[in-house]
């Protein structure tokens, strides 16, 4: 098993093996001793892994309900928010209880949100079962649900108790999603580590998860460690997120969130390149490696579109939009653009007027 330390305004721990699911009762009795708890999960999560996460909390005598809500990021909204928030009421769960987030992103976003601001924060674990929740979404403590304006503009940052990363659940994983979380993986050996991507080129990620996830994992610690607000150096986390963003919106979320990093990064280095900021290998190695996973690497949609979409996301501040700019393969830098220069940047990432 391999697990890593994260050491932010809370101290917790990320577990990374088979079988943890089965696990998360009694790990959940030994460090938090609630008396409650609430599962919250998406209906295909639930059918798969839900009972086994239930019995495992029933048998460490920790009294447990369920919400479930329809998969998808459309379901990442207020309204779905507000039902979790009124279960937790009708099921009595105190200060003292906990919320179990088990699924992807969308459920882990959403529930944490939840226990951020239910009766003032409660505490909560995350037991993510996509590859993009293990490396990225599940470790940090971003919270948010979405407005139609725009993903995650509704949140909190609230650090779990407790991460269990249980590698038997990416068994079940469609092969989309797992090309998803290929994406944020990609994107942390651009933004941090040649070797790291040298590595993801020599070897399959599914012959090497447990490393892999743990290798991001401690990637986005030293992130959170140094930044955990976001004020700072996390914005880094961010390449391709920006663009990427956009995309999903545009496509009214059938586009999923790894397939719009993917196509992000791939952009952004190209506009890098054509600027002459970045090598022309690196748009090349790139490229060639997303889409080894059938990620996409070209937006289907004209910059008129994505350019309003852009311009509302959160990390745009005031007259600049921060981008993060690859300047080879494991560095890249933040050059704050003005809003009126988004669209060039899209130009010479190829996105067609």
């Amino acid at each position: 098993m391999k697990s890593v330390r994260i050491d932010a305004s809370k101290s917790y721990d990320v577990l990374i093996a088979p079988g943890l699911a089965a696990e998360t009762g009694a790990r959940v009795k030994e460090l938090l001793n609630p008396d409650a708890c609430m599962i919250a999960a998406d209906d295909r999560v639930y059918e798969l892994y839900g009972e086994e996460v239930r019995r495992s909390l029933e048998s460490a005598s920790i009294r447990t309900s369920v919400f479930t809500f329809l998969h998808g990021e459309s379901s990442k909204n207020l309204a779905t928010y507000q039902a979790l928030l009124e279960r937790m009421c009708a099921e009595r769960i105190t200060r003292t209880d906990i919320v179990v987030a088990l699924g992807g992103g969308v459920t882990g976003d959403m529930a944490g949100f939840a226990a951020a601001t239910y009766q003032r924060g409660i505490r909560f674990v995350q037991v993510p079962t996509t590859l993009l929740a293990m490396v990225d979404s599940s470790v940090g403590g971003k919270t948010a649900v979405d407005l139609p304006q725009g993903k995650n503009m509704v949140g909190a940052f609230c650090q779990p108790s407790l991460v269990l990363c249980d590698t038997k659940t990416l068994t079940t994983l469609p092969a989309e999603e797992f090309a998803c979380g290929c994406a944020e993986i990609i994107k942390y050996a651009m933004i941090e580590s040649e070797p790291f991507f040298e590595s993801l080129e020599e070897t399959p990620i599914a012959d090497q998860l447990e490393e892999v996830i743990s290798t991001c994992v401690a990637m986005k610690r030293d992130y959170v460690n140094r930044d955990e607000f976001d004020t700072g150096d996390r914005i880094f986390l961010n390449f391709g997120h920006t663009f990427g963003h956009a995309i999903e919106a545009c496509s009214g979320f059938s586009i999923l969130h790894g397939q719009g990093v993917a196509i992000g990064m791939a952009v952004m280095t190209r506009a890098a390149a054509a600027r002459g900021l970045c090598p022309e290998s690196a748009v090349e190695r790139l490229v060639a490696l997303l889409k080894r996973y059938d990620l996409p690497t070209v937006s289907p949609y004209r910059r008129e579109l994505l350019l309003s979409a852009a311009l509302s996301d959160k990390k745009a501040q005031g007259g600049t939009v921060r981008l993060v700019v690859p300047e080879r393969i494991g560095k890249c830098f933040v050059e704050p653009v003005p809003k009126n220069q988004i669209g060039e940047w899209m130009r010479d990432g190829g996105i067609v007027p």
